[in-house]
């Protein structure tokens, strides 16, 4: 009676072991970070911005080394720098949005880990201030490219990015940039710190 009840004690303690071995494999499948930094949009946009402060939250899905997903929410704030207006009464341009991006990292590397990623995203941008019917608050729909180095180790995960953002609709200027049309991107640089799990 007692062999059996010595095997079964040794049974849940591989089984509890074997469990917690791969929990630990695991770690890192799912990272969640903040990110700031700066930014400005660039071409046309950029001539009547300014740059300002960005910042976001980030779910990033890890099922292999190469490859991650991202889900994440971003906002920015511009000054708008446009001499059609009086000294002080320039509006602001604040933006909110969401996007997902896909990651591909060498497949050999983990502890630093250099990546590049594409996706799609879309944004609300506000505009405060009295705009002159110059700017006014809209949609526009993105695409993002981003490169990066991220640092991982045991349950932390930091890094550095720059995010360009390929805007497919800038209506909320299109009166401010009435020859052709708005043009141009969103770029920014920012940190990252977070946890995996």
């Amino acid at each position: 009676m007692r062999s059996r009840s010595n095997r079964a004690v040794v049974l849940a303690l591989a089984l509890l072991a074997g469990g917690t071995a791969a929990a630990a494999s695991k770690q890192g499948d799912v990272n969640v970070f903040l990110k700031g930094g700066v930014g400005d949009y660039t071409g046309g946009l950029g001539e009547f911005s300014s740059t300002g402060p960005t910042w976001g939250a980030t779910l990033n899905f890890q099922p292999y080394r190469f490859l991650g997903v991202e889900l994440g929410y971003e906002g920015s704030r511009h000054a708008v720098d446009d001499n059609r207006f009086l000294d002080g009464d320039e509006p602001s341009l604040t933006r909110h949005g969401g996007s997902s991006l896909v990651k591909l990292s060498p497949p050999f590397l983990e502890q630093v880990r250099p990546f590049i990623g594409v996706g799609l995203g879309a944004s609300y941008v506000s505009v405060s201030g009295a705009a002159n019917g110059l700017y006014e608050s809209d949609f526009m729909e993105e695409v993002p490219l981003a490169a990066g180095l991220e640092f991982n180790s045991g349950a932390f995960t930091a890094g550095v990015r720059t995010t360009y953002r390929l805007l497919v609709n800038e209506e909320f200027a299109d009166a401010a940039l009435a020859e052709g049309g708005p043009t141009g991107g969103l770029f920014d640089a920012s940190l990252t710190l977070g946890g995996r799990f």
